[in-house]
């Protein structure tokens, strides 16, 4: 949360990565090597990489491989047991690729909601476990999945959640201070939730509400689709000032109208984006973010060269 400073003492990460092991399997008793594809600096990377190792007797690669032949060629350097700590994007580009990987004992994913088809498609590929880490920069990891098995997350060890005025907030075990979590969340038992996407996600078109990830979800189902995102244009609006969103979509096989008749079929007209930008690859950041500004780019250079549809 911006704006205040959260208590981060080295003790609690301790504890969060401590807690976090025994549920990935990574103390069994084995030396397993990480190979992050997330840099070390970043919390999802510090905690999965550098400090899993270590404080659990594993070991991590200094690599952080990025393309798929990369990816293969760093697993291929480390004796087994492996462990890949990714992100959803490499994962649908490891999938979208060619590239066969040594074998695996363990997936990690974060950084975005997998959805199960996406973990059950890697779990048959690769044959391997995938395991999904839910958290934040302010709580650390606090919840772990089996994606391709259930949708529930299960907390860690002492770690709880509450809720008020539909506002969720993470306490207890290496959480120090209550804390407000910036999803909405459904807790359906007493240590486990259920995940509806980010309160910032929520989107208002014409009186008409859903969500990005919604949204997201339904066009990257759509077959021919690697990777794609909705986006609020700043500043944009039709001529009754009601908001428009906008897409930017990597589908070498698809044209924007073969798309947009597509996605009409899965959602309300309203929530159509103008404009839908073909791109060969989306500008997203190391951990697999997207920058709103690099997006609002994207549009505002479109619309530059092409008419709005």
């Amino acid at each position: 949360m911006p704006g205040r400073a959260w208590l981060k003492r080295l003790v609690s990460n301790a504890r969060c990565v401590k807690d976090g092991a025994p549920r990935l399997g990574l103390l069994d008793g084995r030396s397993h090597t990480l190979i992050g594809t997330v840099p070390a600096q970043h919390m999802y990377g510090f905690e999965s990489t550098v400090l899993l190792a270590l404080l659990t007797g594993n070991a991590f690669a200094a690599e952080r491989p990025f393309y798929p032949a990369d990816i293969a060629t760093a697993l291929g350097a480390v004796p087994q047991p492996r462990a890949l700590v990714t992100t959803p994007v490499h994962l649908r580009t490891l999938l979208a690729s060619a590239v066969d990987l040594p074998p695996l004992d363990l997936i990690v994913s974060a950084t975005a909601p997998l959805g199960q088809d996406l973990a059950r498609e890697v779990e048959g590929r690769f044959h391997v476990t995938l395991m999904e880490i839910y958290g934040s920069t302010e709580t650390g990891q606090i919840a772990m999945r089996r994606t391709a098995e259930s949708a529930a997350w299960r907390l860690w060890p002492d770690v709880r959640l509450k809720l008020s005025n539909e506002q969720a907030y993470a306490h207890g075990g290496h959480v120090e201070q209550l804390t407000p979590m910036c999803d909405v969340i459904e807790i359906t038992g007493e240590d486990e939730f259920l995940l509806h996407g980010r309160t910032a996600d929520l989107v208002n078109v014409a009186g008409k509400r859903s969500s990005f990830g919604y949204l997201n979800a339904q066009l990257n189902a759509i077959p021919g689709v690697i990777d794609g995102v909705f986006f609020l244009r700043d500043g944009a609006t039709g001529s009754t000032g009601v908001a428009r969103l906008g897409a930017v979509v990597v589908a070498p096989t698809l044209s924007a109208a073969a798309l947009t008749e597509r996605l009409r079929q899965r959602i309300d007209p309203v929530f159509l984006p103008r404009p839908l930008i073909l791109v060969e690859r989306l500008p997203r950041n190391a951990t697999g973010k997207l920058p709103q500004q690099a997006l609002q780019f994207l549009a505002n250079r479109h619309l530059q060269t092409n008419e709005l549809p």
